[in-house]
């Protein structure tokens, strides 16, 4: 590797090489394989010989799903969103152990097969053991004895809100706020529990408003304006690139949008150079900035 980056000290490639191949057997070796992938077959499995990087091995998608929630259980909300989106049981039931306590809206939503697809109207199917092992919530009473938006109304308390928003699940629903909201605008308590869930409509969130506390309150939930910008602008890329490297697995429909956004990136700023690739395996573990700028700083340092 010819000279270096002042701010960046590293080895040179020869001592790169054994650093590369330690760190992709233990933690980022489907982060470096998922960008790899993005420059082609033959390039990326030539730069892994050069480098010591080993090639990704088969796995069944079944099992690899199943180990999902142990492998990446910390997932921005969103993510969560796309693999819903997906409308597939098997996948489905991985999503539901995904789920947290504050998500009775969408264990409503599984148990029911809504889908989540855009343009899909057919039910989707619940997996027998799912549902089997699992009843869905009971309707809060005050949703049963008001009905929904009167309820919805009278939420004067985020407990409040959360209760009765839980029964907001279906396209339906969301329409029906959407309308009651521009008649009269709803409580704020209500359009802040709505907001920062992932399956609300986009629009309907722009509807509710914007200042920086809402937005702060948006991003801090997990929400993202999809697969492009999450691969693109959140960090620590170590973090954002093991989903991503899930994608084809978790959200197939949507992994492409992540993957087109970065190839440009990759091929400008590492390509097939070995040393850089070299590069950004080592800084892979510490860096806790974007995938953007990982890829930027690895390909300035080589």
């Amino acid at each position: 590797m010819a000279g270096g980056h002042p701010e960046f000290p590293v080895r040179p490639v020869g001592g790169l090489r054994h650093h590369a191949r330690m760190r992709a057997d233990t933690t980022s070796g489907p982060a470096v394989g998922f960008l790899l992938d993005l420059i082609g077959p033959a390039d990326a499995d030539r730069v892994r010989a050069r480098v010591g990087l080993p090639r990704p091995a088969p796995e069944d998608l079944r099992e690899t799903r199943r180990r999902i929630p142990f492998t990446v259980p910390a997932l921005p909300s969103s993510v969560v969103l796309w693999m819903l989106q997906e409308d597939d049981p098997d996948l489905n039931t991985v999503v539901w152990r995904l789920l947290t306590y504050r998500d009775t809206a969408l264990r409503r939503a599984v148990l029911d097969g809504v889908p989540f697809a855009p343009g899909r109207l057919l039910a989707v199917e619940v997996d027998p053991a799912l549902r089997a092992g699992h009843e869905a919530p009971p309707v809060p009473d005050r949703v049963a004895r008001l009905g929904l938006l009167p309820a919805l109304r009278e939420s004067d308390s985020m407990a409040a809100a959360r209760e009765v928003t839980s029964m907001v699940y279906r396209r339906e629903h969301w329409q029906t706020v959407a309308e009651a909201d521009r008649e009269h605008s709803l409580p704020g308590y209500v359009r802040w529990a709505l907001s920062v869930r992932p399956d609300c409509p986009p629009a309907l969130r722009a509807q509710f408003g914007s200042h920086r506390k809402f937005d702060f309150r948006v991003r801090q939930a997990g929400i993202l304006d999809g697969p492009a910008a999450y691969a693109l602008d959140h960090g620590p890329a170590a973090q954002v690139l093991r989903v991503l490297s899930l994608g084809r697995v978790m959200f197939p429909a949507r992994a492409a949008e992540a993957e087109d956004a970065l190839r440009p990136l990759v091929l400008d700023h590492l390509g097939t150079r070995e040393e850089a690739w070299a590069v950004l395996a080592q800084l892979l573990g510490t860096f806790h900035g974007t995938t953007g700028e990982l890829v930027r700083t690895a390909g300035s340092i080589a």
